[in-house]
């Protein structure tokens, strides 16, 4: 399935920027500009700035004088009008719209990921019975003027975010965010086989069962040694402990602090 944006008389350069950045953070690049105020917009310093290394959606991003040149391959176009038309397409939240197109089989329901989503917006094996040119197109207006009511009209639907009654105006940038966001978790999400981990930090490594009971040894001679623990009626004091370490799944670094903690213990309890 195709999604894409679609940013009409986009008036500030850092927006396209940030919206590329918006996008890609939940795993899409199609981006087209439709007649933003900067002819070179994609190459204007502050564009670049607030992508923020999102350089490939903006190198991949096209920019068309009409929203008819945007809307190739678009089946399905979402609005995203903050205030409500006297007509037109009915107005939803994104997350409301979402789960009805998928509950009702609107758009094509592809299997849940199995593995990581790659940043490409088209399912490397559709099923056979969807076509492959089906399509999503979120268009969004310009910063002052929002979108013209001829091009909401054009839509299925007008996605409405809900936002403070008294303070409803939200960034470009930001309504992106939230909408991608949204049909990402519609989508199925992001699936991660292990937890991310920062450049030159290695995966812990769960402590065994010997290690949790060598540990908690140490751990009960320090405590008597404190007079924490009575030794003649400990009550359920180590086995609850020893629960405590169970759920807590802690690891063999996090072992040899408590072992390091119990073993200074001792040193200071003999002197």
């Amino acid at each position: 399935m195709l999604t894409r944006f679609i940013l009409i008389n986009t008036s500030h350069a850092g927006n396209v920027g940030a919206a590329a950045r918006a996008m890609k953070t939940m795993g899409f690049d199609d981006l087209v500009l439709v007649a933003p105020r900067w002819a070179n917009v994609l190459r204007r310093e502050e564009t670049i700035q607030r992508a923020s290394g999102a350089l490939d959606v903006l190198e991949k991003c096209r920019i068309v004088e009409t929203l008819d040149e945007a809307l190739d391959g678009m089946t399905h176009l979402c609005a995203t009008a903050m205030t409500p038309r006297d007509f037109g397409p009915p107005t939803v939240t994104p997350r409301e719209h979402f789960e009805m197109l998928l509950k009702q089989e609107l758009l094509p329901q592809y299997p849940r990921p199995e593995s990581a989503i790659s940043p490409s917006n088209a399912s490397e094996n559709p099923p056979d019975h969807v076509a492959t040119q089906t399509g999503v197109g979120f268009l969004f207006g310009c910063e002052r003027f929002g979108m013209r009511n001829e091009d909401v009209y054009r839509c299925h639907a007008a996605l409405s975010i809900p936002s403070n009654p008294q303070f409803g105006s939200l960034n470009l940038a930001a309504a992106i965010q939230v909408v991608a966001y949204e049909w990402r978790l519609a989508l199925g999400g992001f699936v991660q086989t292990e937890p991310a981990l920062a450049a030159g930090v290695l995966p812990s490594t769960l402590a065994d069962a010997a290690q949790v009971t060598g540990m908690l040894n140490h751990l009960e001679q320090a405590l008597v040694a404190l007079e924490f623990l009575d030794p003649a009626a400990p009550k359920k004091l180590m086995p609850r402990l020893n629960g405590l370490f169970n759920r807590a799944q802690v690891t063999q670094e996090e072992i040899h602090i408590l072992r390091g903690i119990a073993k200074a213990i001792l040193q200071r309890a003999q002197k």
